[in-house]
């Protein structure tokens, strides 16, 4: 048998490094769990949780550059490209070349990918009531979430998000 080492701080007797107390591991957790919440309301539309999000970026603004995707997305290129070939033979796309300045790719909703908003429209209402929280508070905690990423943004960069 062995004694179990449990590491205190002097003056709470509080575990500093106990896994429930560490932020990153509630927000990891809570990634997981709700995306389990999504998976089985975006299977009919035929969309993963990426494959949707890149879809909410052209919903809002459709054409759009791959940077501009990206950065709204906060992923990089090698990331977001597989996402957006996938979407694109699934006919949801299309990405070619921009006018203006050939590096640039843009990507534009087909009408396929304009119609499949219609659908779409039933996630989040059913995210919130899989949920059983109130809409209310998932703003709350949507607006908390915002404003510890522009925190960490600024912490790991210097620079405000």
């Amino acid at each position: 048998m062995y004694d179990r080492i449990v590491y205190m701080t002097p003056e709470t007797g509080d575990d500093l490094l106990a896994l429930d107390r560490q932020l990153c591991f509630a927000l990891a957790v809570t990634n997981r769990t709700v995306l389990t919440v999504y998976r089985p309301l975006l299977e009919p539309l035929g969309l993963t949780h990426p494959q949707y999000l890149v879809m909410l970026a052209l919903w809002e603004e459709s054409p759009r550059s791959v940077r501009s995707i990206g950065d709204a997305l906060v992923l990089d290129s090698a990331t977001l490209s597989p996402l957006l070939k996938r979407l694109e033979a699934m006919g949801l796309l299309t990405r070619r070349r921009s006018d203006v300045d050939e590096r640039r790719l843009d990507v534009a909703l087909t009408d396929a990918g304009v119609a499949l908003r219609e659908r779409a429209q039933a996630i989040p209402p059913a995210v919130v009531d899989r949920l059983g929280v109130s809409l209310a508070e998932l703003e709350r905690l949507r607006d908390v979430l915002w404003d510890l990423n522009r925190a960490a943004s600024t912490a790991s960069t210097g620079e405000p998000a």
